[in-house]
């Protein structure tokens, strides 16, 4: 849905917003992927130093909904906004884009 657009639409120095899937990391940790501090390494630890602690509250008999959790991380749609344009080439239809561009090599951006 919308325009076909190709690269000499855009001209060097335009400020661009792209769109694309980030970077699959897989099943990782709260540590990782929210960046919990964990536990300490010593004074009676015993495996548990990357463990998220409580996850919720004596009483309450129930997990909080979006209580950060370990998981699937990476995958997601991420925009990025305000990126420079520093190079066209419309012979080839490429953009030469400053800043980091979400995705491994291959990812279509929008």
């Amino acid at each position: 849905a919308g325009d076909e657009l190709d690269a000499s639409v855009f001209s060097t120095g335009d400020m661009v917003i792209v769109s694309a899937v980030s970077k699959g990391k897989g099943f990782q940790g709260v540590v990782k992927r929210h960046g919990f501090a964990g536990g300490r390494r010593s004074h009676g630890n015993k495996h548990s130093e990357r463990e998220p602690g409580s996850i919720g509250a004596t009483g309450l008999n129930r997990v909080m909904k979006g209580m950060r959790m370990a998981g699937r991380m990476g995958g997601d749609r991420i925009t990025v906004k305000n990126l420079t344009v520093l190079q066209v080439n419309a012979k080839e239809n490429l953009l030469l884009i400053k800043g980091a561009i979400p995705g491994r090599k291959g990812t279509l951006v929008e």
